[in-house]
């Protein structure tokens, strides 16, 4: 009986430990770009906002490919290279898209804009742009444990001056299985222009990657809330997955400083808080009916107007959706009955003369139904006969809204809060290279993440020896690199420092700018003889 129970026990023990010890390891592959050259207006801040998310992805063992300032050809051969990369990783991968620069959205369909994009009419965009579900449809039909896609692309911009109106901002849409997806800001508005260095979604969504022990539906949470303290309501970033696997960057040791947070705040009732503390539980929610309760508590304090113009925009966003997801006549008769001066009532006639319906709303149809009730009256100065919605619109005059409390939002780490701009980057579509700032000692990438190749930075995030005189030096000595434990030199590979370029990017910076061999520079992070 004694060998029994013994034998159990160790079979019990066996198959606790098991999947610790032989857990697969997991592939994490990311693909970053940074486009601020537009011959329309360029943006300060999207190459370097690249550059410090692909350095934050990288520490976190990613291995990533990155470029700024793609044509469109070489951005969609970039894209195409990535998932097929993705597919040949296996079951057990995590992929990352992050893209910073111009995105616009047209009849429901949301496109990144490559540098040489011409877009003088709306009819230009499904051609001059990179349409993203085509390449999210690809990588959620993939086997792969998840996919997180960014774009950082929803702001002013001087396209389509001819021809039918585009609706401001980007298009709310479902994320597919498998996939979680983020914006900058929230549909249907745009986010002010960063101040160099750096943008302060990139900022925001680097520190959180950083703090470590945050599953990712409370990290973009977090995103959510820094942005809108970094830029006094000004810029609301948004998310929605459909992820259902656990998925971390970084873990917190059991020795990590407490945060402060309060996780039960997450479910508290709207109305239990005070105003403020109201305010931001509503953000930290980002939902119509967490906003709406912050209407129904709070209906005359300061920030209430603030509230009905984040409801007006999600509301319109909601419907929208809707009538799009539909796609029939009586849905975009619909969408204009409700909003006949709307964001997207060009959008619906577009729609209407390809069905070859009547652009108006007939007398009597079958008007759809929506998960949104209509707009009230109130609503309208918002959605109606603007070009497009920003939080900081002076003509509005809205309240600043107050910092959020610690126990939604601990303070920024004190080495994160002002970044040194990065040196300029070395080599034609390399990304800019920040200064790195060492990875808290309590955080570290989880055990069963597969080291990317030759990658420097994952390998040394706390080591500040490692930082100061090789990843954070552009010209590390052969001494300095010994340091590593291995000499570079006689054809053994330099350590990446910079992300690689996608083989296309690579293969464009050939013809572009060659040496005067005829040879393209190698940028910093390839191969070194």
């Amino acid at each position: 009986m004694t060998r029994i129970l013994l034998a159990l026990f160790i079979g019990l023990v066996s198959s606790i430990a098991l999947p610790a010890q032989a857990q697969e390891q997991e592939k994490r592959l990311a693909l970053v770009i940074g486009n601020g050259a537009y011959a329309t207006g360029a943006l300060p801040t999207a190459a370097n906002d690249a550059g410090l998310v692909a350095q934050t992805l990288q520490a976190a063992g990613f291995d990533v490919v990155g470029a700024r300032d793609l044509d469109g050809e070489t951005l969609r051969k970039s894209f195409r290279e990535f998932v097929q990369k993705v597919q040949e990783a296996g079951s057990n991968t995590v992929a990352f898209v992050y893209l910073a620069g111009y995105g616009v959205q047209l009849t429901g369909e949301n496109y990144f804009i490559p540098v040489d994009a011409k877009i003088a009419r709306d009819i230009d965009v499904p051609v001059e742009g990179l349409r993203l579900s085509d390449y999210m449809r690809q990588l959620s039909a993939l086997p792969v444990k998840a996919n997180i896609i960014v774009l950082d692309g929803a702001r002013a911009n001087s396209f389509a001056k001819e021809g039918q109106p585009l609706a401001g901002g980007l298009a709310l849409v479902e994320p597919d299985a498998k996939m979680l997806l983020a914006f900058n800001a929230a549909p249907g508005t745009i986010a002010p222009e960063g101040q160099p260095p750096y943008g302060p979604y990139a900022q925001a969504l680097a520190e959180m990657i950083r703090a470590g022990g945050l599953p990712l539906p409370e990290l973009f949470d977090r995103v959510r809330l820094r942005v809108s303290e970094m830029t006094k309501g000004a810029q609301i970033p948004w998310n929605a997955q459909k992820i259902d696997t656990p998925f971390m960057f970084f873990e917190r040791q059991q020795d990590a400083p407490p945060t402060q947070v309060d996780a039960s705040a997450r479910d508290k009732p709207i109305r239990d808080f005070d105003a403020k503390d109201a305010y931001a539980a509503a953000l930290e929610r980002d939902t119509l009916q967490g906003y709406e309760d912050f209407l129904q508590a709070f209906p005359n304090d300061p920030l209430a107007k603030r509230v009905r113009a984040i409801v007006a925009a999600r509301r319109e966003a909601i419907t929208w959706g809707r009538s799009y997801r539909t796609d029939s006549p009586d849905a975009y008769w619909s969408y204009l009955h409700r909003y006949p001066r709307g964001p997207h009532a060009a959008d619906a006639r577009r729609r209407l003369t390809i069905l070859s319906a009547a652009l108006e709303p007939p007398p009597s149809f079958a008007p759809i139904d929506y998960d949104v009730g209509p707009p009230p009256p109130d609503e309208f100065i918002y959605v109606e006969d603007r070009p497009v919605l920003y939080f900081d619109d002076p003509v509005f005059a809205f309240a600043p809204p107050p910092p959020p409390p610690v126990f939604f939002l601990p303070p920024p780490p004190p080495d994160f809060v002002v970044l040194a701009p990065p040196p300029p980057p070395v080599d034609v579509f390399v990304l800019p290279v920040p200064l790195f700032v060492p990875i808290p000692v309590f955080v570290r990438p989880p055990i069963y993440v597969a080291p990317p190749p030759n990658n420097i930075v994952f390998a040394n995030i706390h080591n500040q020896t490692i930082i100061n005189n090789v990843i954070n030096n552009p010209n590390p000595t052969p001494a300095q690199l010994g340091a590593l434990g291995t000499k570079f030199s006689g054809g053994a590979a330099r350590p990446a420092i910079a992300p690689s370029l996608p083989p296309a990017a690579a293969q464009r910076a050939n013809l572009v700018q060659p040496s005067p061999q005829g040879v393209a520079q190698p940028a910093l992070g390839t191969k070194f003889a």
